[in-house]
């Protein structure tokens, strides 16, 4: 039963990625049919990241109070209305409006199902499941970009995907009462090897000002510009390519759904490569191939388009080890005592990253060109590796002096 119900979560997490990916691609049809200026998709994305900050800060206190299995259920039919909304939306307006309960039901999904997992299932089910995201947002632009090549209407991309998650929410109507059966059923199992350590460690929980440690703020700046690298490709990544690259809208979607296909691929890998190597290195080579991919979007049109298309995939494989890696090293960097409280810092700041980086090249290429895309991607790339590599510096030398002083102690 346990096995079923994770194919459920999973599914869940696929749904969550399905939307992330959809405003980007159709954008260059949406904006030529509502007559709206190119920067406006920022605007919305903006508001969309806005309203998952908030239900993420919002869902400790929501899911306390309300089971996981509930708020995941509400939450899921929240997406799915405003992705029918967005399908009928007759006005831009209506398209900042129906992205309120998108933003808002996304925001407590993902917040209580990686809750949900952590708390009820070993640890390496974690990995697994925002690989399972990945293969959401790689499928969004795959449909979409069906629709916009047959008929140009993104409009039934949008009633596509809205009817997907539909369906996902009768299924979780349906399992809504293996919820609290599982869980407890994994909490009694969990309890038993965990008790005595846990009751332990909330003796030693001090008051922890992320700020006040010293090499917090390197670690904040690279999740800032990963995720605004990550979402900036996501975004602007179609609308490039068809006004620089001069491609189809339709072919442009497929490109950027092999991004996103990079970054699930990547992902999987990684979980097995990660048995080998050490996240730092993972995170340097992932830094470094990622501003590979970003330098074959510079290279001028004369080109075959071939080029283009390899970098989207480059950056995506990329981009796969750095984000779960940077996770998993927040306790070894900072300690336990502090990981749990930077953990938040960090998430916080990633999703600052999605909400205002991707709509500052929006309006930077609304005064300028578009073209400085592969510019702006490179730039956010190359200042996440220099941040990670002082912060490496830093510590670095913390762990030498501290091993200097264990060793002056014993002698």
């Amino acid at each position: 039963m346990a096995t079923l119900f994770l194919v459920i979560i999973y599914l869940a997490f696929i749904s969550l990625g399905l939307p992330d990916s959809l405003l980007g691609v159709a954008w260059p049809v949406m904006h030529s049919e509502y007559g709206a200026p190119v920067e406006t998709a920022g605007l919305i994305f903006m508001m969309i990241a806005g309203m998952t900050i908030i239900s993420s800060m919002a869902s400790g206190v929501i899911l306390k109070r309300f089971s996981t299995g509930l708020v995941t259920f509400v939450s899921c039919l929240m997406t799915a209305g405003a992705l029918l909304g967005f399908s009928f939306a007759p006005s831009i307006e209506w398209l900042f409006i129906c992205a309120i309960p998108l933003g808002l039901g996304a925001g407590t999904v993902d917040s209580g199902l990686n809750n949900y997992v952590a708390t009820h299932y070993k640890a390496h089910h974690m990995s697994w499941l925002h690989c399972f995201w990945g293969v959401g947002a790689t499928l969004g632009p795959i449909i979409m970009a069906q629709f916009i090549s047959g008929h140009n209407s993104w409009r039934n991309g949008y009633l596509t995907i809205a009817g997907i998650q539909f369906a996902l929410v009768v299924i979780l109507f349906f399992t809504l009462p293996l919820w609290n059966k599982v869980g407890k059923n994994n909490a009694t199992f969990l309890k038993t090897e965990s008790d005595s350590t846990s009751e332990s460690f909330n003796k030693e929980v001090k008051p922890v000002k992320p700020l006040q440690i010293k090499g917090v703020k390197l670690a904040l700046a690279s999740f800032l510009f990963y995720c605004g690298a990550e979402a900036t490709m996501g975004l602007w990544g179609s609308s490039f390519l068809v006004n620089v690259k001069e491609l189809s809208a339709g072919t442009a979607a497929k490109w950027v759904s092999l991004y996103y296909g990079g970054i699930t691929i990547g992902r999987f890998i990684t979980g097995f490569i990660t048995l080998r190597v050490s996240n730092r290195t993972l995170i340097r080579v992932g830094q470094i191939i990622a501003l590979s991919g970003a330098v074959l979007l510079l290279l001028p049109l004369p080109l075959p388009s071939f080029f283009s298309l390899a970098g989207f995939i480059v950056v995506g494989l990329g981009l796969a080890p750095i984000f779960p890696c940077m996770l998993h090293e927040t306790p070894a960097n900072f300690g336990k005592e502090s990981s749990q409280t930077i953990m938040g810092y960090q998430m916080a700041v990633a999703y600052m990253g999605s909400t205002f980086l991707p709509p500052l090249l929006g309006f930077i290429a609304a005064h300028s060109t578009i073209r400085i895309f592969p510019f702006v991607i490179a730039s956010f790339i190359a200042i996440m590796l220099l941040g990670s590599e002082k912060l490496n510096g830093f510590l670095n030398m913390k762990r030498l002096l501290k091993k200097n002083e264990t060793c002056s102690k014993a002698l």
